[in-house]
């Protein structure tokens, strides 16, 4: 009623962040610097422990597709390692001696992401068909060669799944290390969750959510980009 609203003027003065609302859009307009520097850092975290896994797994995946004695231990180890519960795998880290930072935060993360990796490297290279590593071999090419020239670029569509699984999960788990102050989204969803504050709670979760589906739209892209041949044979 009108004249209710009247006879409680305070009701009507305040604002979103007053009343702590989970949707407020004041909360976004007044600290979007600090927003864009937690999505920046965020971002950074991701594409850094998502690289660090590829540059591990890459040279693991290529000797795992050709020795099955190589292929059953690093995916024992990386299993192993991927069951690891995320709150334990940063602490465990610090009591092997790796210095508190961001780093330890890349690290962890990577070692998640090296599982799903090597997985994805392995089924795409040991799909590559025979007749084209025979067909290879008969042009006179080198086994590194028909590794870069033939074997990779048909392993490109699997390679690049797994990169797309990959980071959408470390996009999630960047958020641990907000317990550690280095989580990107993550560290206001946790200054959030301890003042209550829950614009800035409900704010920093959806941007993850959101950062996850737009890195996993522009892999997608750059996989549909550089594998055109995969969509044709699928067809």
């Amino acid at each position: 009623m009108p004249g209710a609203l009247v006879d409680h003027p305070m009701s009507v003065a305040e604002s979103c962040l007053q009343r702590n609302a989970w949707v407020c859009p004041e909360y976004v307009t007044t600290r979007q610097d600090i927003l864009l520097d937690a999505l920046v850092d965020h971002v950074g975290l991701t594409f850094a422990a998502v690289l660090l896994g590829l540059v591990v797994a890459l040279p693991l995946g290529v000797l795992a597709s050709r020795s099955a004695l190589v292929e059953t231990g690093a995916s024992a180890v990386a299993t192993v390692l991927y069951t690891v519960p995320s709150l334990a795998m940063f602490p465990l880290l610090l009591a092997l001696g790796l210095p508190f930072g961001p780093s330890i935060v890349v690290v962890g993360l990577a070692i998640y992401s090296l599982g799903i990796l090597l997985r994805n490297i392995v089924v795409g290279l040991q799909q590559v068909p025979a007749d084209t590593l025979d067909a290879a071999a008969g042009m006179g090419l080198s086994a590194r060669r028909r590794l870069w020239s033939v074997e990779l670029p048909l392993a490109l569509p699997a390679i690049l799944a797994g990169v797309r699984i990959a980071t959408v999960s470390t996009v999630a788990l960047v958020t641990v290390g907000g317990l550690f102050g280095y989580g990107g989204l993550g560290n206001r969803i946790i200054i959030g969750l301890n003042s209550r504050f829950n614009a800035e709670v409900l704010t920093a979760t959806v941007l993850v959510v959101v950062l996850a589906l737009a890195l996993d739209g522009l892999l997608l892209l750059l996989e549909r980009r550089v594998t055109p041949w995969s969509r044709e044979r699928a067809a």
